[in-house]
């Protein structure tokens, strides 16, 4: 090769990797053209630049000196499948984003056809070509060891699972159903999101198998454990448990016995596990202590409560009215909503009973029939709070 046509490359090369739209015009092309990153959220995305980045600089290094790929740039495409493996994300959908990949950089080159020569476009096809066929080859292997380690260690790929999805890296529900497929287990759905901490002050980082302890003490009776998945991972100091929903009634009890305190989330879809996960993490980061009792975790009510008072709502208002009243806003419980109104503003039942013209012992058994609705205790601080910010918001 002569000097002219590599200075020629070169040129070409450096602006293009100094341009910033060349990067962007793959990461949208890949995002638009290929159904698994299209469905890919935000945090994901800075990845995919990562790589379209390093993978643009290396393509056109090889072009200008019509070199192969090295060993090093082997290791990070194995590496990169490895990854996509342990998320979920098929190979052949990888392998596609690559060659879409290639065909932008093709006519990104081909708009500065001017400054080179025909020899220059031999060249970058024989380059693409026989990257595309080498990665294609190491990175289908890698997957495919991958994906057989997993499934063969099937706790770690449901830790890494619920990592996955706690971090909000999936692409889609069919995607995880894909993967959860393949290790033989379906999610459970519906799901209770468990995060839970021992009680006082020093809290060192969570371990594995106190987590895995947790997840066993709280198996469901009669739910194959082979066939609805659960499983256990931690984040720092606290254990996070995804179960099957029916497991939320017996959290309580479970946490209390080892003087440990949660927030059970269980009215998010599954593909809304990482906000499940930040509504259960941020209601024990900011509820006060009043608010956990032996026997009681928080709820997806005390939570959404808790980011209302926090001034980031996770939902809108007239939502966080029915998680926590439930059935008392039927028409038919009027006379219940009634009854917690008066209680609220008076102060005590007897207050209330006169308010309301009746006998304070049928006053005391409307408040029963509230808490055994809704699970509240308005003569509990916490509760008779969540109760009181409830009918305040309601519509």
């Amino acid at each position: 090769m002569t000097s002219q046509p590599v200075a020629a490359r070169e040129h070409v090369r450096q602006e293009m990797v100094a341009d910033p739209r060349v990067v962007a015009a793959i990461v949208s092309a890949v995002h638009e053209q290929v159904p698994v990153y299209a469905a890919l959220d935000d945090s994901r995305l800075p990845e995919v630049r990562a790589i379209a980045a390093w993978g643009l600089e290396r393509l056109l290094h090889l072009w200008v000196t019509d070199g192969a790929l090295e060993p090093s740039d082997l290791r990070r495409f194995r590496g990169i499948a490895a990854a996509r493996a342990a998320d979920g994300r098929p190979v052949q959908a990888v392998l596609r984003a690559y060659r879409v990949a290639a065909t932008v950089l093709t006519d990104e080159i081909a708009a500065r056809a001017p400054r080179l020569a025909a020899a220059d476009a031999f060249a970058l096809t024989r380059m693409l070509l026989t990257a595309l066929d080498t990665l294609s080859e190491e990175m289908t292997t890698a997957y495919a060891a991958t994906d057989e380690d997993l499934a063969a260690d099937r706790d770690r790929a449901l830790r890494l699972l619920l990592d996955d999805l706690i971090a909000g890296r999936h692409a889609s529900v069919g995607a995880l159903s894909d993967r959860s497929a393949r290790l033989g287990v379906q999610l459970p759905d519906p799901y209770c999101l468990l995060v839970a901490e021992p009680v006082g002050p020093e809290r060192p980082d969570m371990a594995l198998d106190a987590a895995t302890r947790l997840l066993e003490a709280l198996a469901v009776p009669g739910v194959p454990g082979d066939e609805v998945a659960s499983s256990a991972t931690v984040r720092g100091s606290r254990a996070v448990l995804l179960l099957p929903g029916e497991a939320a009634a017996r959290a309580g009890a479970v946490l209390g016995a080892r003087s440990w305190r949660g927030c059970a989330i269980t009215g998010e879809s599954l593909d809304r596990v990482a906000v499940a996960h930040r509504l259960a993490a941020d209601a024990l980061d900011t509820a006060p202590a009043h608010a956990h009792r032996p026997g009681r975790v928080l709820t997806d009510a005390d939570a959404h409560v808790l980011a209302l008072l926090g001034g980031h709502p996770a939902a809108a208002p007239d939502q966080v009215a029915r998680l926590v009243l439930g059935p008392l806003t039927d028409p038919g419980q009027r006379h219940l909503m009634e009854a917690l109104t008066a209680y609220i503003d008076a102060g005590s039942a007897n207050a209330a009973a006169r308010v309301l013209h009746l006998h304070a012992q049928s006053l005391r058994y409307r408040l029963r029939r509230i808490h055994a609705l809704t699970s509240r205790d308005p003569r509990d601080p916490w509760q008779r709070l969540t109760l009181d910010i409830a009918r305040t918001i309601r519509p």
